[in-house]
């Protein structure tokens, strides 16, 4: 599984990056989705997997049993993800109204605006 998710990361670093590349404001968008999700999965997979239980901590005990999934990751990755979601619902934003006033998404065009 482990294995699965870091051909899937590197898969989307890659596809991100490519999209990035474009002259296009809306390609440019979402590679920056694509590479905030991998990114995501780096967070995810790095620590492990574990068997797939819930890292409940019993009664009387300090931290998870042995072999439990950190829950530490998948709090940053939550973060992350509501983080992400503001910061693209902007850029989305900007992007409309971009477009309604100049009528292109190409970033040399964009460029070219400026005074």
């Amino acid at each position: 599984m482990e294995t699965i998710l870091i051909l899937l990361t590197g898969f989307l670093f890659t596809c991100g990056f490519y999209l990035m590349l474009r002259r296009n404001f809306t390609r440019l968008l979402i590679g920056i989705l694509f590479i905030s999700q991998a990114a995501n999965l780096v967070i995810l997979v790095v620590p492990g997997l574990g068997p797939g239980f819930s890292p409940i901590v019993p009664d009387g005990a300090t931290r998870p049993l042995e072999g439990h999934p950190d829950p530490l990751p998948q709090a940053l990755i939550l973060t992350a993800i509501v983080i992400g979601f503001g910061v693209i619902a902007f850029a989305i934003v900007l992007l409309k109204k971009a477009y309604h006033g100049l009528k292109t998404d190409d970033l040399d065009r964009l460029k070219e605006t400026d005074s």
